[in-house]
């Protein structure tokens, strides 16, 4: 088979701004990507957790727990209704997602002007499901009540994204990473289930297929699934693509507009055709577009190629390469030359 072509960037990058993220991926892998993310800069550097700080600033919100969980400027305290505040009734202030977009939109803006992101390239925003953020940091008895509550709030970040981005150079890139912890029956670490739904396989894919839903026509949509990256370790090792494939397969298929493309992880120790089996029953359109997450920064382009042949012993559709999950926490020193491998192992568009 033919090497894959083109590559993806999850989202977070080990840059400390939006320019040097965009212009350094621009540089080394512009004519590989189709879109390019801000690299998740600023208090976004771990994912979802800032949103506890942006809740927990909501009157009729507490912290749970006396004393700050530090991360850096961040806590990671979860949040509660206060006692006699009816989700319903809160006002949440900003979420943080849309004024870093339009702020990271008019520094790609500019490049593109000057000539440093090729025309055709999309900016890519990254947002997390609102399953993610409530199963993570709402207290377990208060989820089923604030899940609405906050996928307004959500939805209203995506829709100033909408109104202020041109939708031709805009692509919308949803998170689903707690979905898998429930799948995989995973617990929180009050030893209580993150879901607060019976049927875990479609309550989660539904909710996914909303979110896709919200993006129109006109902008790019993608999914990018994931087994969770912090310390850059899985919180349970995916035994094969098996329940990636049945999830992607029931989201696509419940979504009623196409999805652009579609992201996955390969964990590094993954080069024997198995893990890539269930993929051959991978029911996505052919015009979506499929990246796999085999490349790591460990191993480099060696690595990736042993994966990549794996992989094509039970991929006959074309496929592109990305990192399992961002990298935005990976060691000083390694997002170029992470930039190169994907370049070596990947045709360009």
């Amino acid at each position: 088979m033919s090497e894959p072509q083109g590559a993806h960037l999850v989202g977070s990058i080990n840059f400390d701004d939006a320019e040097t993220t965009m212009r350094t991926a621009a540089e080394h892998l512009g004519d590989r990507l189709k879109r390019i993310p801000d690299g998740e800069v600023g208090e976004r550097f771990h994912w979802i957790v800032f949103q506890a700080d942006r809740l927990g600033a909501a009157d009729g919100i507490e912290r749970v727990g006396d004393a700050p969980i530090p991360l850096r400027m961040l806590d990671m305290r979860p949040v509660r209704l206060a006692e006699g505040v009816r989700a319903a009734d809160l006002e949440l202030p900003p979420l943080g997602y849309a004024d870093a977009a339009l702020e990271s939109y008019a520094v790609f803006s500019r490049l593109k002007g000057e000539g440093a992101i090729p025309l055709a390239t999309r900016f890519q925003v990254s947002l997390p499901t609102p399953l993610g953020v409530v199963g993570s940091f709402v207290w377990a008895a208060d989820r089923i009540e604030f899940e609405p509550v906050y996928e307004r709030a959500l939805a209203a970040e995506l829709d100033r994204i909408l109104a202020e981005i041109p939708h031709d150079e805009l692509a919308i890139q949803w998170d689903a990473a707690l979905e898998f912890a429930m799948l995989e029956q995973q617990k929180s670490f009050t030893g209580q289930p993150y879901e607060w739904f019976d049927d875990v396989w479609s309550g989660t894919s539904e909710r996914l297929a909303r979110q896709i839903d919200r993006v129109p026509a006109d902008v790019e949509v993608g999914v990018h699934l994931c087994y969770g990256d912090v310390a850059e370790k899985h919180f349970v090792e995916p035994r094969d693509t098996e329940n990636l494939v049945r999830f992607a397969n029931l989201a696509v298929g419940a979504a009623e507009r196409p999805l652009t493309w579609l992201h996955l992880p390969v964990p590094i120790e993954r080069d024997d055709a198995d893990y890539f089996a269930a993929l051959a029953g991978l029911a996505i359109p052919q015009q979506t577009e499929l990246y796999l997450g085999l490349v790591h920064r460990e191993d480099g382009a060696e690595g990736a190629e042993r994966r990549i042949a794996a992989a094509q012993q039970h991929v006959s559709r074309p496929f592109g390469v990305a990192t399992e999950c961002g990298f935005g926490r990976a060691p000083e020193g390694t997002t170029v030359p992470l930039f190169e491998t994907h370049r070596a192992v990947a045709a360009a568009w």
